[in-house]
């Protein structure tokens, strides 16, 4: 399985950059770097965080697909 993210999405809804959703949530810009290629699946409380930033649902930000 693959995880998709829309947080580069929500992020330009919201005129954010990386290094500002990266100091609201407490982790360095690379992470969501990370987060956004697919190449880092977050723990349950940063997807939380994150989503309530965005004032979405973990499920419309992170999805996961079939390979």
């Amino acid at each position: 399985m693959k995880m998709v993210t829309r947080i580069k999405e929500y992020r330009a809804k919201n005129n954010m950059t990386q290094e500002d959703l990266a100091t609201i949530v407490g982790v360095r810009r690379e992470t969501i770097v990370h987060l956004e290629n697919g190449r880092y699946n977050p723990s349950l409380k940063l997807a939380f965080t994150i989503a309530k930033v965005f004032d979405a649902t973990i499920e419309d930000l992170f999805t996961f697909t079939e390979e």
